[in-house]
């Protein structure tokens, strides 16, 4: 596959990654972050990820929403029908990103080329969970601590990971 596939995501000390269906914490220069980096890109999401959106679909970003209920159609977005589906709705050009939920990002985890990781320094209840990463396929090429905003009593760091050649 040539396809420059990315996950994005904020990922709390226990895997927490979101609880019916919200997110867990408000870090602005995370969303500042968010949006920066996936601008102009295709994202890829699952249905509720889309419906937890505060606007939707995403704007500058090419929208796709995976589906298991044969032609559903949600205005603004190009639906899948399914991970192979999403795939080749893929731009060929430029990166792709995965930005939830837990069930997405745990199929596209083995097949994604890159990992950006917001990790939240605290354990936080959840009922979406972010799958375990083996480390041994993952290489770290930049690490960068988050700006405490008096708004949040945790720390958090920005780490990006390449998959290793094989």
């Amino acid at each position: 596959m040539n396809k420059k596939i990315s996950i994005i995501v904020a990922i709390a000390k226990n895997n927490a990654i979101g609880k019916d269906n919200k997110l867990l914490w408000h870090i602005s220069d995370d969303l500042k972050r968010f949006k920066k980096i996936t601008s102009g890109c295709t994202v890829i999401m699952g249905k509720n990820t889309f419906y937890s959106l505060p606007v939707r679909p995403l704007p500058n970003r090419k929208n796709i929403v995976i589906t298991d209920i044969p032609n559903e159609q949600i205005e603004g977005c190009i639906m899948a029908y399914s991970i192979d589906d999403a795939i080749n709705k893929c731009d060929d050009t430029q990166e792709n990103f995965i930005i939830g939920g837990a069930s997405v990002y745990g199929q596209f985890l083995t097949i994604a080329n890159k990992l950006y990781i917001t990790k939240v320094d605290k354990d936080f209840e959840g009922d979406c969970f972010f799958p375990e990463i083996n480390m041994n396929e993952w290489m770290l090429i930049s690490t960068e601590n988050g700006q405490p905003d008096g708004k949040n009593d945790f720390k958090y760091s920005y780490l990006t990971y390449i998959r290793k050649e094989k």
